[in-house]
């Protein structure tokens, strides 16, 4: 072969790759099921030559805020895939597109309707599965015969629940789910007798005796009858099962794949029934599906989309899971294969779905579950007596729904504002017109070259900082909210009235300030102190160097959520650490406001210091060591010498570093929202900007969102500027 044939066999396959069409689906199946996925697309890849599928996993909260924010873009996936309960506020954004026209009203008759959700009369997701639902999971090695009631459930959970070496550390625990979030308790609530939802599905049903019922319920398993974990999370409660540390677990039928890898020998059944009511609890069942995205501009991306959708709910692709992972297909037709009758745990599910309730799809679930999740928390944390949780849902829950369908129209304030608006565009465009006029000149000059050399950066930065940057503002202004996603408008200052006239923003504001003052000093104290250590003292300066910038290195996602598993109750490295070498009691440290606070910090602090370590560590490289032997010829000490030597000398350099990482710091939103669970409990450990992104992404409130970051922004260029100015001062004086 010619040696010049190279070039144009790369160039060939290339060009031929580049012809292939990539469709993108997101979705948040767990491993198990996405292995299956995976094997399933491989087949429609082979069997349509040309198309291309890229499955990207999303966890369900980070897919809904990506989904979305892609939306207001215009942008997205083909496909998402969810549970059933994202299609009200999806649909009512416009951002799925009704699957009618589509697919046809006669496709949805081949499925259950259980897994084709209406909303507003239309279908807006096809579901490939049906179930999604709650049930009692029991380990065969300890349980023959699952618990009937929830009497018989206690004094089996007794029984389980063992100390088997003595060390007064609970061994294995009789049931575990969880409890913490209102959708493994929600179950429990109709089987106290009432519905946390009216019968309309929007309005909600909280301050009811069942509720309060179902409060003392919970306690009663955690304090008094002590069979399950004072903190128990999903990943915990999923470990130890499948670790055979727990003899029963509340989950759902998504689950059943990793325990089955696990070699987990389990069986299922209805969640028990309350002895003291005779009802059974009653799951929420729905299902998980596929919607198309509202903003495919191309004809072929949305035929070759609507091509997978077929195909992955096809019933070939149905059987294929309920084979690998057992989940209980939507399509009618798949439910008559034998791999469906002959389930066992497929039989056993359907039984118990018999029990359960349809998921409601409306946009006013979230809200509710949102005001269920605070007071519920607070309960556990024994702020709230459950009556008063139960009366203060009801009003969270009816105030969050009527924010959240809030509709401003444009008033004076509108008009005033598009009238500063064009005054403040046209003021710049003339201030700035001589740079302008030279910038363009610039691209037919000498200089030409240099100047479209500069353009993509220029582009890049237009992309990135300064149109988002504007929008934010425009939309701070404005009424862009769930029901006005599509065609928002300029309302004027009605958000930054609300905002800074709400107690709670000046509360979330101190805590924001103490949360980065704290942070700060330790990382400032604590990146000076191993740095003049390392400096003078330590052998082997490379390896500590690169051994204490690991936590900086590591993802910041990655480090929270470990330390989250590190501060367990009964399990985290740092309780036992706690009660072995220092005999203190295990310190309740996610289910507290401060201490989850506390826990937050320190995760934060470990993330901090080696950053703070390496610019001191530049800085001490400049301090001239004359210096400090002429200072121990006069005598001075260790102490001494790094008050009136190094740190007058560090200090040009760790106060811009400083002020660097307060800015960081105030806007860390990952460590505070990671480690105490998006807020837990009850909503006590937010500060600022985990305040703002929950009422951008959990209550849709879009605009005055946008309004409060631009608040934090002001907060931040003030103290910037205000710190700079300092600084300047003290070093010109």
């Amino acid at each position: 072969m010619k040696f010049w044939i190279l070039p144009f066999l790369i160039f060939a396959s290339l060009t031929a790759r580049a012809e292939d069409m990539r469709i993108q689906i997101w979705h948040q199946m767990i491993y198990g099921h996405r292995q299956v996925l995976a094997e399933a697309l491989e087949k429609f890849e082979k069997e349509n030559p040309g198309i291309i599928v890229q499955a990207t996993y999303r966890e369900t909260e980070e897919l809904r805020s990506s989904y979305q924010s892609a939306a207001m873009g215009g942008s997205g996936p083909e496909l998402v895939y969810g549970p059933s309960d994202q299609v009200g506020p999806f649909a009512t954004m416009g951002i799925v597109r009704p699957l009618d026209e589509v697919l046809g009203s006669d496709y949805f008759h081949n499925f259950d309707p259980l897994a084709a959700p209406v909303y507003d009369n239309k279908h807006y997701m096809i579901g490939d599965a049906v179930g999604n639902h709650l049930m009692l999971l029991y380990n065969k090695k300890f349980i023959t015969t699952p618990p009937k009631n929830s009497q018989e459930l206690i004094e089996l959970g007794k029984k389980m629940t063992v100390d088997t070496n003595g060390d007064g550390k609970i061994d294995r625990w009789g049931l575990v789910f969880n409890y913490t979030e209102p959708f493994f308790f929600a179950p429990f609530i109709p089987a106290f007798g009432d519905a946390f939802l009216k019968a309309d599905g929007v309005t909600p049903n909280l301050n009811t005796t069942a509720l309060k019922d179902t409060f003392q319920f919970i306690l009663k398993l955690r304090d008094q009858d002590k069979i399950i974990p004072k903190e128990c999370d999903y990943e915990t409660a999923n470990a130890l099962f499948k670790e055979n540390k727990a003899a029963m677990l509340i989950n759902g039928d998504w689950s059943w794949g990793d325990y089955q890898q696990a070699k987990v020998d389990f069986g299922i059944a209805r969640i028990p029934m309350i002895s003291e009511t005779g009802k059974w609890p009653s799951p929420l069942v729905g299902t998980k599906g596929y919607s198309l995205n509202a903003n495919m501009k191309s004809e072929a991306h949305y035929e070759a989309a609507v091509k997978l959708l077929k195909y992955l709910t096809s019933t070939p692709v149905q059987l294929l899971f309920a084979e690998k992972v057992g989940v209980l297909p939507s399509n009618l037709q798949a439910r008559e294969s034998d791999i469906v009758k002959n389930n066992p745990l497929l039989k056993i599910s359907a039984d118990i779905m018999e029990v359960g309730t349809p998921m409601p799809v409306t946009p006013e679930v979230r809200a509710v579950w949102d005001s269920l999740r605070i007071q519920y928390q607070k309960v556990l944390a024994g702020s709230l007596q459950p009556q008063a949780a139960a009366e203060q849902a009801q009003i969270t829950a009816e105030q969050q729904i009527r924010d959240m369908n809030e509709v401003l129209t444009p008033g004076v304030g509108a008009t005033v504002l598009k009238i500063f608006f064009g005054i403040g565009i046209v003021l710049m465009i003339w201030l700035t017109r001589n740079s302008l006029v030279a910038f363009f000149k610039g691209f037919r000059g000498p200089q030409r070259f240099a100047y479209y050399m500069m353009l993509p950066a220029f582009i890049g930065i237009f992309a990135v900082i300064i149109y988002p940057f504007f929008y934010n503002i425009a939309i701070s202004f404005s009424n862009f909210s769930l029901r006005t996603f599509q065609d928002w408008s300029l309302v004027g200052f009605h958000h930054y009235i609300a905002a800074l006239s709400d107690p709670r923003f000046y509360s979330l504001f101190l805590k924001t300030v103490i949360w980065t003052v704290v942070n700060i000093v330790f990382h400032v104290s604590i990146g000076v102190f191993l740095a003049v250590i390392i400096n003078q003292v330590i052998a082997g300066k490379g390896f500590w160097r690169a051994l204490l910038i690991i936590p900086w290195a590591v993802p910041q996602y990655i480090t929270a959520l470990t330390w989250r598993a590190m501060f367990n109750q009964e399990y985290g490295p740092i309780n036992i650490f706690l009660q072995q070498f220092l005999h203190m009691s295990p310190v309740q440290w996610l289910s507290q406001p401060t201490t989850a606070f506390a826990a937050c910090i320190l995760t934060n602090v470990w993330l901090g210091f080696p950053f703070m370590m390496i610019v001191a560590l530049g800085g001490l490289q400049s301090i001239p060591s004359s210096l400090y032997e002429a200072a121990r010829l006069d005598g001075a000490n260790a102490w001494q010498r790094f008050r009136h030597i190094t740190w007058p000398l560090l200090l040009p350099v760790m106060a811009p570093a400083a002020l660097l990482g307060s800015i960081w710091t105030f806007n860390n939103l990952n460590v505070i929202w990671l480690v105490s669970n998006s807020g837990e409990p009850g909503d006590q450990t937010h500060i600022l900007v985990s305040y703002v992104y929950k009422a951008a992404f959990n209550l849709y409130r879009y605009g005055y969102a946008a309004s409060v970051s631009v608040i934090i922004f002001l907060i931040l260029v003030i103290w910037g500027l205000g710190s700079l100015k300092s600084q300047f001062k003290k070093e010109t004086k």
